[in-house]
């Protein structure tokens, strides 16, 4: 029998979160804090239902054909999927015997590599890492932890060879300088893992959630950055040898 997992919502055909059609479970809990998060409702581990790999696997199967059609697959993110490891590896054992393609979208935050996290990763398909911000007082200040972990994990994905997409928020006035985009491509350039960065341009679509939880938007007055920011962003990365989609 498998572990059950705190499930805050499921998307049967989302198109964002790893290649092709996906079916995406997003799980409970997450221990980061960023100030721009657009599932502030997903932090707490205890909220959500309850199901297990069985239940979520009749839903699964059920759309194989247009996931497979499309080269996709289903994508564990959250909230955070790693804090539920043991569920993420059992789900994700089950999707890989229906020779479904598996995607592990995570922030990174690992308390220590364990045989539980190899477990996780050895049937994973690929990573979606967030790198938020290479300066750790920036980081700490944006995302309310130290990115040291989340680098020690970045590390880790290049020692295991494990195919790898880096996501990066340019949020204006945190992520969108020039050094810090410098620090993140000397950081990348060598991790022959990393098939690509996503650049994502900040936006306030979950600003809702946090009115409707009684909690204050701090960045409610950072509007959005222009296309020539990102493009000028994309050059920098491109000029580590790295490819950069937004």
């Amino acid at each position: 029998m498998s572990v059950n997992g705190h499930i805050h919502s499921i998307e049967s055909c989302g198109t964002v979160d790893g290649p092709g059609i996906r079916f995406i479970v997003f799980l409970q809990g997450c221990l980061m804090r960023c100030k721009y998060c657009h599932n502030r409702d997903t932090w707490d581990l205890d909220e959500g239902q309850e199901m297990s790999v069985e239940e979520i696997m009749k839903e699964v199967v059920t759309y194989r054909h247009f996931i497979n059609a499309s080269g996709g697959g289903v994508t564990a993110s959250g909230g955070e999927a790693i804090l539920q490891p043991e569920f993420v590896r059992d789900f994700f054992r089950a999707v890989q015997a229906e020779n479904i393609h598996t995607c592990l979208d995570t922030n990174g935050y690992i308390r220590k590599h364990s045989s539980i996290i190899d477990e996780v990763l050895d049937a994973t398909d690929l990573v979606i890492l967030d790198l938020k911000q290479m300066n750790n007082n920036i980081h700490k200040n944006l995302i309310g932890v130290s990115n040291k972990r989340v680098l020690d994990f970045a590390d880790y994905l290049h020692q295991r060879n494990q195919k790898t997409w880096i996501r990066y928020v340019v949020v204006p006035g945190y992520t969108n300088d020039q050094k810090s985009v410098h620090l993140l491509g000397e950081f990348l350039k060598y991790m022959d893992n990393v098939e690509k960065i996503e650049m994502l341009p900040y936006h306030q679509l979950g600003v809702h959630k946090w009115k409707a939880m009684g909690h204050e938007y701090e960045l409610k007055d950072v509007n959005p950055p222009t296309k020539n920011t990102m493009e000028n962003l994309k050059n920098i990365l491109e000029s580590y040898g790295l490819t950069v989609v937004y």
